[in-house]
């Protein structure tokens, strides 16, 4: 498997896509712990959306559900961040 590309436009917004994350339901992870020092993830239609917890007025980064199966499957195996699980 390539591997994806990390670079996304700054000007990418949900309105750009149709997608409305007014009433998404963010999801923390379950090694976040309390700090709230975590990425959020929101599944809207046929995207998936990841914000930063701790300045979500930044607004999120929109992924399609396959690039974003990518991106985890991708850290899991080592071969985006360097780390092996």
């Amino acid at each position: 498997m390539s591997t994806p590309s990390m670079a996304a436009p700054h000007d990418v917004t949900a309105a750009q896509y149709d997608v409305d994350l007014a009433h998404a339901h963010w999801r923390k992870s379950s090694y976040s712990g309390g700090a709230n020092d975590c990425v959020e993830v929101a599944e809207t239609g046929g995207h998936a959306a990841v914000r930063d917890s701790k300045n979500i007025s930044r607004g999120p980064l929109l992924f399609s559900k396959s690039a974003m199966r990518a991106l985890v499957s991708g850290i899991a195996s080592g071969a985006i961040g360097g780390h092996r699980s």
